[in-house]
């Protein structure tokens, strides 16, 4: 498969100025995480209508300058699953790029299942098999085998026939114009992920009273900053369990510390004294600076109107050719019929399905729904959308 391979920071910076011109740029990446604080860049593969490349980020001393070409400009930029590479463009360049065309987020709106896999993309959608045979390989050994290319480059080929028949079928939905606000809430929301209290996406939070997870959010930002010194993944310092079974005895005495099980290493027992001032400050807060749980209305109606609105909103989707679970999950419906039938209703604004496309598809409809405006009856009982909504009059 012919392309380039980049070894040298001047065969960067020349790329990346013919990139420049590009009025669409499909990435990928291959990265180590195992043993790392942050991901080590492995390799970029880089298609354009034209050429195929890749970068070779164990060669060069520093990716950067292409990532700022991603941010910048406005080429559109192509990826399956953007998470790792956004990652890897905001640390870089401190921005994301302006025109993201993310194809597993796209392909839920023509109906494909969401999240879909590459290659089930490329096998729906262009008929072709590429293969996968290198999930496991260590991206960071040198020199890399014909298969490892192969397959790396495989990642990028397709991206381009994959995003044109996916906006064919925007246009023919006429959907782009929803496309285009996901991307744009997807880049707003990872772009502001590390200031919304990220200690919370840990396991076990649920239950935990405001003092306890006031502890629990001491001990991960101790964990964090000693990931990051140490250059080890958090998971290596100190576990979640572990700082959940801490914020549920709530004491700073490191005797009773050590005594959890788990806190045998040496390197914790080493750095006691640390875990406890961090638990100590956490429990000497003020009542208004504890942080609070983040509830959920879960009471047996909403369970019984929550399970009909989920099969009603998997029968709408089907019918339209969008993939539900790229609509709404359960909790957000929940979250709609919290919020229609309190009052007052909640400050902390209107629900996701209440909001934007998704308002328009099927927020409204079930607003309709929950006050009796709509009626639900059977139409054909051997479709896979079986459900009818007629509103009375």
């Amino acid at each position: 498969m012919q392309h380039r391979t980049i070894t040298r920071q001047n065969e960067l910076i020349r790329f990346c100025d013919e990139l420049a011109g590009e009025p669409s740029i499909a990435i990928d990446t291959e990265f180590v995480a195992e043993r790392t604080y942050r991901p080590v860049l492995c390799l970029v593969q880089v298609a354009t209508r034209e050429q195929l490349a890749l970068i070779d980020g164990m060669a060069l001393s520093d990716v950067t300058p292409f990532w700022q070409v991603v941010a910048k400009g406005e080429h559109e930029t192509i990826i399956h699953a953007a998470r790792s590479e956004l990652e890897f463009c905001l640390q870089a360049a401190g921005t994301l790029p302006a025109r993201l065309f993310d194809v597993q987020v796209a392909a839920g709106f023509i109906g494909a299942e969401y999240p879909a896999g590459y290659n089930s993309l490329i096998g729906r959608l262009l008929g072709e098999k590429p293969g996968r045979h290198e999930t496991r390989t260590d991206w960071r050994r040198r020199p890399l085998t014909q298969r490892q290319i192969t397959y790396a480059l495989n990642d990028v080929r397709f991206l381009h026939p994959l995003r044109d028949a996916i906006h064919s079928g925007l246009v023919r939905l006429n959907r782009l114009d929803w496309f285009k606000e996901e991307m744009r809430a997807v880049q707003e929301a990872f772009a502001t992920a590390g200031s919304n209290e990220p200690w919370r996406r840990g396991s076990g939070n649920a239950g935990l009273k405001p003092r306890q997870l006031a502890v629990v959010r001491a001990l991960w930002q101790w964990r964090d900053a000693e990931a990051h010194r140490r250059n080890k993944p958090a998971r290596y310092v100190l576990r979640d369990d572990l700082i959940i079974e801490m914020a549920r005895r709530a004491t700073a005495v490191p005797e009773q510390i050590l005594s959890v099980r788990g806190m045998e290493r040496g390197d914790l027992r080493r750095r006691v004294d640390e875990l406890s001032d961090a638990i100590r400050q956490a429990l000497e807060l003020p009542e208004d600076q504890l942080p609070q749980p983040l509830r959920r209305e879960r009471t047996q109606e909403y369970s019984v109107l929550g399970q009909f609105l989920f099969a009603a909103l998997g029968s709408l989707c089907r019918e339209a050719e969008l993939a539900p679970s790229l609509v709404g999950t359960p909790n957000d419906i929940r979250d709609l019929i919290a919020y229609n039938t309190k009052e007052p209703k909640p400050a902390t604004g209107a629900p996701r399905l209440a909001r934007g496309w998704r308002a328009e598809f099927v927020g409204r409809l079930f607003d309709d729904l929950l006050a009796g405006k709509v009626g639900v009856r059977i139409g054909d009982a051997r479709s896979a959308s079986p459900l009818r909504f007629d509103r009375g009059g």
